[in-house]
């Protein structure tokens, strides 16, 4: 904004006379001070309440209206929506259970969009499409005056009480309470997952502290292979991996057998699987085991968690050369004869072993549950 110090500006008021000036006179004064010329300042309606007039602001107010609702809808379908997972044997149950995700995008994208719309329509039928031209200048200062100070504070209170928003209570309420909810949508989102109070149950096996692998009433829990089919039964017995082989396993016990609920579950549960190594008797020689786990292993066998600890990415690939575990996520690498420690990339803690053994029967199990939470960081970790 200029300071009227040019040749030729309007020189500015004295203070005693800019204390005397109404809003009007001010807007004026800043104007000209500026080198601002209005060339055309067209009021979108010159005579107040018209039905034309009544029709745009209740349509203005229907988006604001139309924003809280789906917004509204957001915070109802978030906390309180079928967000399990459920079978699609279960036909009902599943058909709202997959509706979750997309129930979420359509509401929050309605209120989004709706909010958006309310305000473009707003400028576009009630803001004043002024033609103005200003010559500009390129003095710089080291503060604006006084008198700057106060005309553009009297220049946005003008536009304001131009733009007629003060004496429009409807599209006030409805665009404060549209942005109002999206902005308890936006609260809620982050914090949806702690409605339910993760000590709750702590020694429940869906609880935060526990995996699947949790032994319930001193059932036998089974490493059990993935066939593609859920009800089948592989079970895994320490012969059937050869020297430096690597194998998803999930968790099974008899009590699941012929629920195909259970099974289904079991194996998509993101916490299950697990990665079940046989190293090669050179290979298990330099292992170096975590202090506190060095019975954790049975024999040439490991068994690691397969999320990463970096952000939870299934670690999925294994180079039996080296013994490194990878994520190809962000290329995370764990050394698998150093209890499964980070040795590149941004993982900063090692895989989370798997107590195992075998029964009497022959067959592998696990021994408990991880004695720490899998995947990335959690707030009760210790290191």
């Amino acid at each position: 904004m200029s300071s009227g110090n040019e040749p030729g500006a309007p020189q500015p008021p004295t203070e005693a006379e800019l204390a005397e000036m109404d809003r009007d006179q001010l807007v004026k004064l800043g104007t000209s001070l500026d080198g601002v010329e209005i060339v055309d300042y067209p009021k979108p309606w010159p005579v107040e309440g018209t039905r034309a007039e009544k029709r745009a602001e209740r349509l203005v107010a229907m988006w604001f209206a139309l924003s809280a609702v789906a917004g509204l809808a957001f915070v109802v379908a978030l906390i309180w929506w079928p967000w399990q997972y459920e079978p699609p044997e279960q036909s009902s149950a599943h058909f709202w259970y997959s509706l979750y995700t997309p129930m979420l995008g359509l509401t929050l994208g309605t209120a989004i969009t709706a909010l958006a719309v309310g305000v473009l329509l707003y400028t576009k039928k009630f803001i004043p499409h002024e033609t103005a031209v200003q010559e500009r200048s390129d003095a710089g200062g080291a503060g604006s005056p006084e008198v700057d100070k106060k005309t553009i504070v009297a220049q946005l209170a003008h536009s304001g009480n131009d733009s007629t928003i003060a004496r429009r209570s409807m599209i006030k309420r409805t665009a404060g309470l549209g942005a109002g909810v999206l902005g308890l949508g936006a609260v809620a989102l982050p914090l949806a997952g702690f409605v339910r109070d993760p000590w709750k149950n702590s020694e429940n096996k869906d609880s935060l502290w526990h995996t699947g692998w949790q032994p319930i009433d001193g059932e036998t829990v089974y490493l059990r292979r993935h066939t593609g089919d859920p009800e089948e039964i592989v079970l895994v017995r320490p012969e059937d991996l050869d020297a430096g082989a690597m194998e998803t396993v999930f968790p099974f016990r008899e009590s699941e057998r012929g629920d195909h609920h259970a099974l289904s579950v079991a194996l998509k549960r993101s916490d299950n699987p697990v990665m079940l190594f046989r190293l090669r008797p050179a290979d298990a020689d330099k292992v170096v085991k975590r202090k506190g786990q060095e019975d954790f292993n049975y024999g040439d066998y490991y068994a690691y968690t397969k999320i990463c600890s970096h952000v939870g990415c299934p670690v999925s690939l294994y180079e039996q050369r080296t013994n490194l575990i990878l994520c190809p996520c962000h290329q995370s690498q764990f050394d698998l004869l150093q209890y499964a420690k980070p040795v590149f990339g941004p993982a900063a803690r090692a895989l989370a072993q798997l107590p195992i053994t075998v029964n009497d029967e022959g067959y592998l199990v696990a021994r408990s549950d991880f004695v720490e939470p899998v995947g990335p960081g959690f707030w009760e970790l210790k290191a």
